[in-house]
C-alpha cells in the first residue's frame, strides 16, 4: 500500500515539474518577443527595411537595414546550398550503402554530434584561420563557408533521423526489383523523405541567419549590399551586436528593430517547419 502511495507521488511530483518547466520556458519565450516587440516596433518602418544605412546613420540619421538583411540571407542561402550538397549524399549513404555496416554509421553519427555541440565561435575562429592561411579577406565567401561547416552537422544528423524511419521492407522491396543502391538512394529514399529533408534544411537555414559568432571574425561589416562573393557583408545578428552597444538611444533602437526582423523570419521559418513535419509524420502513418 506504501509502495503505491510513494509511486503516485513520485509520478505526481514529476509530472508537476514537466508542467512547470514548460510553462517557464513558454513564459521566457513571450517574456522575450514582447521585450523585442516592445522596443523594435516602434522603429520598424518601411525606411528601416527598404533603405541601405544613410550618412551619419549610426548617430541616430537616416537610413535602414536592407543592407543587413539581404546579407543575412546570402549568407544563409548559400551555406545551405553548400551544406545541402554534402549533406544529403552523406545522409544518404549511411542509410542505404552504409546501412550493414553499423560500426561506421554510429561512429559517423558520434562525430557529427560532437560537431553539432562545438560553440559557433569555435567555427568562427577555425574560419578565420583558414583565412589567414589562404589568404582570404573578410568576405561574404568566408562567411558562407564557415556558416556552411556549423550548420553541416545539423542538416545530416536531422536528414538522417528522417531516414531512419523509412521501413526496411521498402528498401528490401526496391533491391528484389534489381535497383542499384543509387536508385534506392534518390528514387526511394530521398523522395519518400522529402518533406523531412526540406525540414532539415529550413531547420539549418534558421540556426545560421541567426547566428552571430560564426561570422564575427569572417564576413566583416558594411553599410553595402554586396555585389560579389569577395565584399564584406553585413548581417541581422551583427546589426544587433554593433548598435547595441551604442550610446545613441536612436541606434540602440535600431538594434532592437533588426532583433525583431530577425525574430520574425526565424518564426516563420519554425512555422513552415513544423508544418512540414506534421506532413511528413501524417504521410508516414498512412
Amino acid at each position: 500500500m506504501m509502495r503505491r502511495i510513494f509511486k503516485i507521488i513520485e509520478e505526481r511530483f514529476f509530472y508537476g515539474l514537466m508542467l512547470a518547466s514548460t510553462a517557464f520556458l513558454v513564459a521566457l519565450l513571450l517574456f522575450i518577443v514582447l521585450i523585442i516587440l516592445y522596443k523594435g516596433l516602434p522603429s520598424l518602418s518601411w525606411e528601416m527595411v527598404s533603405q541601405t544605412p544613410k550618412g551619419g546613420y549610426y548617430f541616430g540619421r537616416e537610413g535602414g537595414l536592407l543592407n543587413a538583411i539581404i546579407g543575412s540571407l546570402y549568407l544563409a542561402t548559400g551555406a545551405v546550398v553548400i551544406g545541402l550538397f554534402i549533406s544529403l549524399p552523406l545522409s544518404l549513404a549511411m542509410n542505404v550503402y552504409f546501412r550493414n555496416n553499423k560500426k561506421l554509421v554510429n561512429a559517423i553519427r558520434f562525430v557529427l554530434d560532437l560537431l553539432w555541440g562545438i560553440p559557433s565561435i569555435v567555427y568562427g575562429a577555425f574560419g578565420f584561420t583558414i583565412m589567414i592561411y589562404l589568404g582570404i579577406k573578410t568576405s561574404l565567401l568566408a562567411g558562407i563557408i564557415t556558416v556552411s561547416i556549423f550548420i553541416l552537422p545539423i542538416m545530416v544528423r536531422a536528414m538522417d533521423e528522417i531516414m531512419k524511419q523509412v521501413p526496411l521492407t521498402l528498401l528490401e522491396s526496391a533491391f528484389s526489383l534489381g535497383s542499384t543502391n543509387t536508385e534506392v538512394a534518390f528514387k526511394v529514399v530521398a523522395r519518400q523523405c522529402f518533406p523531412g529533408i526540406v525540414t532539415g534544411v529550413l531547420l539549418a537555414f534558421g540556426r545560421g541567419i541567426g547566428d552571430v559568432a560564426a561570422v564575427l571574425f569572417t564576413t566583416g561589416y558594411t553599410d553595402n549590399i554586396p555585389t560579389s562573393l569577395m565584399d564584406q557583408t553585413a548581417t541581422l545578428p551583427l546589426a544587433v551586436f554593433f548598435q547595441l552597444g551604442s550610446p545613441i538611444p536612436e541606434v540602440q533602437s535600431r538594434a532592437y528593430a533588426a532583433a525583431l526582423i530577425l525574430t520574425v523570419i526565424i518564426l516563420l521559418i519554425s512555422v513552415v517547419t513544423r508544418f512540414l513535419s506534421r506532413r511528413y509524420y501524417k504521410t508516414s502513418i498512412k
